[in-house]
């Protein structure tokens, strides 16, 4: 099991990479990146007091980039900072420790400690370790997967969940208004009250081979809304008319990216977003994504006000559960 880690492989080769983690020369980054070029993703101020004008700008950017970034949330900095200083204090505890909070052998959740996660293909790696565990509503969660130590794990968690409430709220109610709904109806459709707020933390180790290796393989996300905090080391990628660019993040800014299940319920007006992340020889990388899902027996499609004779529905109706199966096992939907 330890020796699977990334982690623990990162600590054991120098100038190499086990081949596993040797992506092929059509996704390796130093051939299909566009170097010297950052994207530059829309950034907004969700401070503005012209809610109308915000609506606007998270609607444009959901439709022409399926990502953009938000400043001004509202999550002070400290609640922030204490956040990432747990989830980072975990990654640094003993290889025996941090396997008590292993994912089970054939567990059907994707809750816990872990390396590899879905079906990929060529049976390629990602040079990442994670952590998974529910963090909103209180019925959803299992603290099981709730690392006790450091102590201040659970508080700095659900600190940082009090105020995510807000920032999920006003990006719900600005795509719904947009699509012409009440401001409440996108996020009933995705689940409402139930609607679960699933945390990853993403431990990405300092790869000898940067250049050949990555993170997280290129997709998109099959949630909702994606909410993304990451640290300081840039390593996020987001594909523009067929090229990969760099996606360079603000301090404190929390980076949104549209979903599946959005680009679906809207019809195909909102894109969700396809992406990657690198690694860098010498630097610790981490992000902590929050995944917005829906209940896995909750059916989503295209939502009923939006289409009709002239926009028939582009996208399948199904379970969410049923259809974060097919896409974990590369099964077409």
């Amino acid at each position: 099991m330890e020796a699977e880690r990334v982690q623990n492989i990162a600590s054991t080769f120098e100038d190499t990479i086990p081949e596993a983690f040797i992506r092929s020369e059509h996704e390796q980054p130093a051939i299909t990146t566009v170097h010297g070029v950052n994207l530059d993703v829309p950034v907004i101020d969700v401070s503005d007091p012209d809610e109308e004008k915000i609506t606007r700008l998270i609607a444009d950017a959901s439709r022409e980039w399926g990502m953009f970034q938000i400043v001004n949330h509202g999550i002070p900095s400290e609640v922030i900072r204490k956040f990432q200083s747990v989830g980072r204090a975990f990654f640094e505890l003993p290889q025996v420790e941090k396997e008590l909070y292993a994912k089970p052998p054939g567990a059907k959740s994707i809750e816990g400690y872990g390396t590899f996660l879905q079906k990929e293909v060529e049976g390629k790696k990602g040079w990442v370790d994670h952590l998974f565990h529910r963090i909103w509503p209180p019925p959803a969660i299992n603290y099981r997967f709730w690392p006790k130590n450091p102590p201040l794990y659970r508080e700095a968690n659900e600190e940082y969940v009090k105020y995510l409430h807000g920032v999920v709220d006003k990006l719900f109610k600005s795509l719904s208004l947009d699509l012409g709904l009440e401001e409440h109806e996108l996020k009933e459709a995705v689940g409402g009250d139930e609607l679960t707020y699933l945390l990853k933390i993403n431990y990405y180790p300092p790869c000898p081979r940067p250049d050949l290796a990555l993170g997280v393989v290129a997709h998109t996300d099959m949630c909702s809304i994606t909410i993304l905090l990451p640290n300081d080391i840039q390593g996020l990628q987001a594909c523009r008319d067929g090229q990969w660019y760099c996606v360079k993040y603000i301090p404190n800014a929390l980076v949104i990216h549209i979903g599946d299940q959005i680009e679906i319920l809207s019809n195909g007006k909102y894109k969700s977003v396809f992406h990657r992340t690198t690694v860098t020889k010498d630097k610790t990388r981490m992000s902590w994504p929050v995944f917005l899902e829906p209940p896995p027996d909750l059916v989503v499609g295209p939502h009923p006000k939006l289409v009709n004779e002239k926009n028939p529905p582009k996208y399948k109706t199904k379970k969410y559960g049923d259809y974060c199966y097919c896409k974990l096992n590369k099964i077409p939907q």
